[in-house]
């Protein structure tokens, strides 16, 4: 910064002395140019032959004297002024040197609405999503780390069980090793899916699909699983509804919805899928009449391994990566995903997808 610094007040003194240069330049020539002309028009006129000597000598004496300050003031203005231009800067380095060390709590204060203080607000702003991402990371770190502890110790205890003749090997407790082995799957095959869609490299196969028959298909296939739970699943919509979406990953999208929909949703409830168009939009609104949500949580139902059921239960709560990965999939599709719920009354997800009425690309 130093020699940004430098920089700029050499520029500003260059500036002003180049300026009282010229102007004490044009002066003087001006100033001997009219005494000249005097000196002809009045030859009729007595004078001393010295006074124009003199007066044009003090006139310049005066002139280069007015320059000499004016040049020491301007280097002082400058001075003052390259500093308090550089200053901001100067305090922005040192708090990017500060975060470069990772101390991501460090702000940059800048006053002002010009472009320095846009610059140091978002330097705060970059700060503010590096401690975000450094927090996530953590707690991607403490929630993987859980979610894969607990399996493999009950694992771990049913073995050592059998191995040492505490129980014996049967069937009902080697399929409960069983099931957790596949939860363990099912947790490596939803990251795998998350990994995969934040990828720089993920892409769409966008395409005009009829969305209700795509739907539809989902539906049926999962009829049996909602009628083992006494559970009435329904969709509403015209025949023909066109969006522009990939076919299987957007299966991936309902399949995720309408399993969550199912496992909290009570015997007796019901399940109802709304497709219509709006705007430039296709709507999509799986409605259930399950437990709902508490408001306090709708903001965070789509975070990694968030669970509304504080106890983690891994029946009950899944993963928790269905919905991240449900969202990160609408986004992709340039789509739009919320979520309302009451206790008690049961959860409304609106997904939102474009109409094909204009070129998309299909890479995300």
């Amino acid at each position: 910064m130093k020699g940004l610094n430098a920089r700029i007040a050499i520029a500003c003194i260059g500036i002003a002395s180049g300026v009282l240069l010229i102007s004490m330049i044009t002066f003087i020539f001006q100033a001997h140019y009219h005494l000249t002309m005097v000196q002809k028009q009045t030859d009729n006129i007595v004078l001393p032959k010295t006074f124009n000597e003199h007066f044009e000598q003090a006139l310049i004496q005066s002139v280069l004297m007015i320059a000499i300050l004016g040049v020491i003031l301007a280097i002082i203005i400058s001075l003052l002024v390259a500093k308090r231009i550089t200053a901001p800067l100067v305090q922005m380095k040192k708090a990017a040197e500060r975060m470069a060390k990772g101390e991501l709590t460090s702000r940059t204060y800048v006053e002002g609405k010009d472009e320095i203080a846009d610059l140091g607000n978002s330097l705060n702003h970059l700060a503010e999503q590096l401690q975000l991402q450094e927090q996530l990371r953590k707690t991607l770190t403490a929630d993987v780390a859980h979610e894969l502890r607990t399996p493999l110790t009950t694992l771990k205890s049913h073995m050592e069980a059998m191995i040492e003749g505490v129980w014996e090997p049967t069937p009902k407790r080697l399929e409960s090793c069983f099931d957790e082995i596949e939860r363990l799957r099912f947790l490596i095959g939803d990251l795998e899916q998350l990994t995969e869609v934040e990828s720089p490299n993920f892409k769409l196969q966008l395409r005009e699909e009829n969305i209700v028959a795509i739907i539809q298909h989902h539906i049926d296939a999962s009829q049996a699983a909602f009628e083992r739970n006494g559970v009435q699943l329904a969709i509403e919509a015209c025949p023909i509804i066109e969006a522009v979406i990939d076919k299987y990953r957007f299966g991936q999208i309902m399949s995720n919805l309408l399993n969550n929909a199912l496992k909290f949703t009570p015997q007796n409830g019901t399940v109802t899928v709304q497709i219509k168009e709006v705007n430039s939009m296709v709507s999509i609104m799986i409605t259930d009449t399950g437990i709902g949500i508490e408001e306090k949580d709708l903001s965070l139902v789509f975070e990694r391994f968030y669970r509304v059921d504080k106890s983690r239960d891994r029946k009950s709560g899944g993963g928790g990566l269905g919905l991240t990965i449900v969202k990160k999939l609408v986004e992709a599709h340039n789509g739009e995903i919320q979520m309302d719920s009451r206790i008690g009354e049961g959860t409304t997800v609106s997904i939102f997808f474009p109409k094909p009425h204009k070129i998309y690309t299909s890479v995300y």
